[in-house]
């Protein structure tokens, strides 16, 4: 997937990527090589020399369907570098500065193809994130290489409180903008942090593994949970070797609750610990009536009741 993006330089360090008219505040690492091609290839290694190394797969240019390879802290430094200052990601607790590289632009030198729509950040405790063509154009997340200045090994902890690093990699953005809403969910940012790899992959291909069963596949409640699932559910929960493994509780095992048990399903959704004191899930409680009925009528056309 070829784009270029032509650079102005403004004042104080703000560029403009044209064709875009997206002002990103940035720096550019000085460790970026001077001359080189802006869509030159990164060199791929078979295998892991550093804890700090980013694992990537699925269509990338160069690499065997199936295999993964690393990609050196020192090569994703050598990309364009951009700098934020946010406020508004639940991972910081202030104000903070990041800076790291656009995943628009380490798809360009990374996928191997247009049909690389769908890029995937894979987390040390199987948490997957998505972010879909539209998301990624929508939304500009970066994959943050440094924290106020620091390395990984300088980072805060997680802001759940249970003492882990950030690092090696995390993803945010300069400001996150809900772009739709469902029912009563809102599209919500994804800032995956213990981020160990990325993939590129066909994005109706993944989701095609999630995709609607049955008869009523099609009618319009089915289709509003699917695609609150998509982005929602789809992270903690695997269907097969699709989606997160987080949860430990597979989209069949979700479907069974849906289908035995409406009510007990909703409120899990809502609130989970009042169901079981020791969940790590954390709840929906905005989520009303007209939301849970979507989400069960979706999970229910995976029930081989549903789809006879």
């Amino acid at each position: 997937m070829e784009r270029r993006y032509l650079v102005l330089v403004c004042s104080l360090n703000w560029l403009i990527f044209a064709g875009t008219g997206r002002p990103v505040a940035t720096h550019v690492s000085a460790e970026q090589p001077t001359g080189e091609s802006e869509n030159a290839r990164l060199t791929l290694h078979a295998v892991r020399s550093s804890p700090l190394d980013l694992e990537v797969g699925g269509d990338v240019a160069g690499l065997a369907a199936g295999k993964t390879a690393f990609l050196s802290r020192e090569e994703l430094l050598a990309l364009p570098q951009v700098t934020y200052n946010v406020d508004d990601d639940a991972n910081f607790k202030t104000s903070t500065q990041i800076s790291g590289v656009l995943l628009e632009v380490l798809s360009d030198r990374v996928s191997a193809s247009p049909q690389s729509d769908l890029i995937i950040a894979l987390c040390e405790d199987k948490y997957r994130a998505n972010y879909p063509r539209s998301y990624v154009s929508g939304h500009h997340p970066i994959l943050v290489m440094k924290i106020n200045g620091k390395a990984p090994a300088d980072w805060p902890k997680d802001s759940e409180g249970h003492g882990l690093s950030l690092g090696p990699y995390l993803i945010s953005h300069v400001k996150f903008t809900p772009g739709f809403k469902i029912l009563s969910h809102e599209d919500q940012a994804q800032i995956p942090w213990g981020v160990i790899r990325i993939d590129f992959r066909d994005e109706p291909k993944t989701f095609g593994a999630i995709a609607p069963r049955g008869a009523t596949a099609q009618t319009k409640v089915v289709q509003e949970g699917y695609h609150i699932a998509r982005q929602n559910c789809f992270r903690c929960h695997n269907m097969a070797s699709e989606g997160g493994q987080k949860a430990g509780r597979s989209w069949l095992i979700l479907s069974s609750w849906a289908t035995a048990s409406p009510e007990y399903f909703g409120a899990y959704i809502r609130n989970p610990k009042s169901k079981n004191a020791s969940a790590l899930m954390p709840g929906f409680p905005t989520y009303d009536e007209a939301t849970l009925q979507a989400l069960t009528a979706y999970f229910r056309t995976f029930s081989s009741e549903e789809k006879r």
